[in-house]
């Protein structure tokens, strides 16, 4: 019997035993079993139920330790609501933003997901998908990731850039995002940028780095080899941008802007050109990319070339998740493009007129 009102008039008694039925939780709750499998399964139908129920629902089901049985309802359904995502590493920057919003996407629709981090390892680039397909994961989204054939279950490339039978890819704007960057630096009569391109290893790098020189190009900017840096390793250190920027001082050119891979790198450039005494923005002006959580609280703040990185995540699961529900082989978006914004802050200022004794 469905009521009207769920019953709200003091915190239930817990029954005896360990644990109590679906039944018996919503008929404490004078609510239906379905309302209340909705919420506790965080089911897409639960949108439609208020949020003050919800809540009620959530602290009934603790008070009364209820656990809903989530190897039956697989069972029932025949399937897992299990997701996989790969991801180079867990650590400050771009594959946590993606991540955010890919979890915030899969909580929301009640799926359950494994992550894992490959450190680069081909062996575990090719090893982790079919693993995670051996564990009825419904679909895969690979972060920064190139997959490296082809799997059983729909799949999402955050940044990939291989055209692949069952892939859908999510990338950004590289074209846009170079004109940006270099743009404005141009706009502040920099003529001379130093460049670091990213690890061989960044599904971005090459793309990216094409479109920065197309980007130069159509500013007339001179790309000069010497002033043409690259990370190495596979830290997410600031140490490489640090490093890299130690090189590009040492070769004896002088550049009055630095356009750095990403923001993590630039904020390594920075010190490195602080100890060799050039001020940021004052002898030079450095970009970054990404637009991490730090950036704006960097000294001085970064401007960089903002990926929405968790919208794309976002939209990564939910594409996944449409996909997945979509009848067996229907069509379904190869690539789907999002935009990138340039955030101006303080790292940038037009170009010193000293800039030649440098």
């Amino acid at each position: 019997m469905t009521r009207s009102k769920p019953n709200d008039g003091g915190a239930p008694r817990r029954p005896s035993g360990t644990g109590v039925s679906l039944k018996h939780l919503a008929e404490h709750l004078g609510l239906s079993q379905a309302a209340v499998s909705f919420v506790i399964n965080r089911s897409p139908a639960a949108k439609s139920i208020p949020q003050r129920t919800q809540e009620l629902i959530r602290a009934a089901a603790r008070e009364l330790n209820y656990r809903p049985n989530h190897l039956a309802r697989s069972l029932r359904q025949q399937r897992s609501f299990t997701i996989g995502v790969v991801v180079p590493e867990i650590s400050e920057g771009y594959a946590a933003l993606v991540m955010s919003g890919i979890e915030d996407h899969l909580l929301q629709e009640g799926y359950f997901y494994f992550v894992v981090s490959h450190r680069h390892r081909n062996e575990l680039i090719e090893e982790y998908p079919l693993l995670l397909q051996q564990r009825a994961v419904e679909g895969l989204i690979a972060v920064d990731t190139a997959l490296a054939e082809e799997l059983d279950v729909p799949s999402v490339a955050v940044s990939g850039h291989r055209d692949m039978p069952g892939v859908t890819n999510i990338v950004l704007n590289h074209a846009r995002a170079a004109c940006m960057a270099v743009e404005h630096l141009a706009s502040l009569g920099h003529r001379k940028i130093a460049f670091i391109k990213g690890q061989a290893f960044s599904s971005d790098t090459e793309i990216r780095w094409e479109a920065v020189r197309e980007a130069a190009s159509k500013f007339d900017i001179e790309v000069n080899e010497k002033l043409v840096g690259q990370l190495e390793g596979e830290s997410s250190s600031p140490l490489l941008g640090y490093e890299v920027t130690q090189k590009l001082l040492a070769c004896g050119e002088s550049f009055t802007a630095l356009f750095s891979f990403n923001d993590i790198s630039a904020i390594g450039a920075i010190q490195g050109l602080r100890e060799a005494g050039r001020r940021v923005p004052e002898d030079v002006s450095v970009v970054g990319f990404d637009d991490i959580q730090s950036a704006a609280f960097q000294n001085p703040a970064l401007t960089t070339v903002r990926q929405p990185l968790r919208q794309m995540g976002m939209i990564a699961a939910e594409t996944l998740l449409q996909r997945i529900t979509a009848p067996a082989k229907a069509p379904y978006t190869k690539e789907i493009v999002v935009e990138p914004e340039l955030i101006v802050r303080g790292s940038t200022a037009p170009v010193p007129k000293t800039s030649a004794s440098h």
